[in-house]
């Protein structure tokens, strides 16, 4: 049994397998701060997945296939938008059969790409801090997606905090009477964000087709939408921990797959489902707390909205 795990990579191993949940997630906390709750995020993750990987095979560009799948994610999260704002259906039933259906539309649309190898994705050796001993391999010689992933989160963080839109979607996920009562379209704002969380989910799918896991299998994305919904949980709704909730769960599965490789005298399906059970861990201690988890998210999450004429 050996036990040397290298910390540089598995820090530089935890950054890209974190970037799908960290991207799913951080387009969740979007879509929850319009006071809207899209439990479809799996079913939009696993067509990101397959539409990316397909264009990306047939046009040999892994770039035009990360376009494709947030089309692909915004495009199935209005099918949400649609049902929940307009007809009024229940969010959470809603989100659940989005889910369902992502499944089985992915299955269908990737029957013919099983085994077929994607064009791999450059690595963006950054210039300089590339070369830098530890800290370079670790942290400066990703994928262009990891990077566009941080800076997604700080977009948010920062659209959220310092911007009129981010005040107004603020203000429609806080209380969309007042909101609506002040003039602004509570449905438009809804629509918007609910299409980014897609695209953002689409994105993530991607990655582990492309990136992560370099290939198309059925159900691929084993659980990582529910995980991201978890992580806008344990992240108080706040772009910042939501990295940080990202790291943690990749960080985990990391460690559990390295743990796998030393060979370990723990059971292989005990380390499999360690990140899940901390995450679980996790959520149970932040719900101990009810006044502080109220205190925290959107007022009118998973309300619906009919404005009275």
């Amino acid at each position: 049994m050996d036990l040397s795990i290298n910390p540089i990579l598995l820090v530089a191993s935890l950054m890209v397998a974190s970037t799908p949940i960290l991207l799913a997630a951080i387009g969740e906390l979007v879509v929850e701060k319009a006071g809207v709750l899209n439990l479809g995020v799996e079913g939009m993750m696993i067509v990101g997945a397959i539409c990316g990987f397909a264009i990306a095979v047939e046009t040999g560009s892994p770039a035009v296939g990360f376009v494709a799948a947030a089309l692909g994610g915004a495009v199935l999260s209005m099918l949400f938008g649609f049902l929940t704002q307009y007809l009024l259906s229940n969010q959470v039933a809603t989100g659940l059969a989005l889910t369902l259906f992502g499944l089985g539309l992915s299955s269908l649309m990737g029957q013919s790409y099983v085994g077929v190898k994607p064009p791999s994705t450059p690595k963006l050796d950054i210039p300089i801090l590339s070369d830098l001993p530890v800290v370079g391999p670790m942290i400066f010689s990703h994928d262009l997606m990891v990077y566009i992933s941080l800076a997604i989160i700080v977009a948010v963080w920062a659209f959220l905090k310092y911007t009129r839109g981010g005040l107004i979607l603020r203000a429609v996920g806080e209380s969309h009477d007042a909101a609506h009562a002040l003039g602004y379209n509570v449905i438009f704002v809804r629509l918007g964000a609910i299409a980014f969380g897609g695209a953002c989910a689409g994105l993530g799918g991607a990655y582990l087709s492309l990136v992560r896991v370099p290939q198309w299998t059925e159900g691929m994305t084993a659980g990582a939408g529910w995980i991201a919904l978890a992580i806008v949980v344990f992240a108080s709704w706040r772009a910042g921990r939501v990295l940080l909730g990202a790291y943690l769960f990749g960080g985990i599965t990391v460690l559990q797959l390295n743990l796998q490789a030393a060979g370990v005298a723990i059971p292989v399906e005990l380390l499999s489902m360690s990140p899940y059970l901390i995450t679980i861990l996790v959520l149970v201690i932040i719900s101990s707390d009810r006044n502080r988890a109220a205190l925290n998210a959107p007022a009118s999450l998973g309300r619906a909205f009919h404005a009275s004429h």
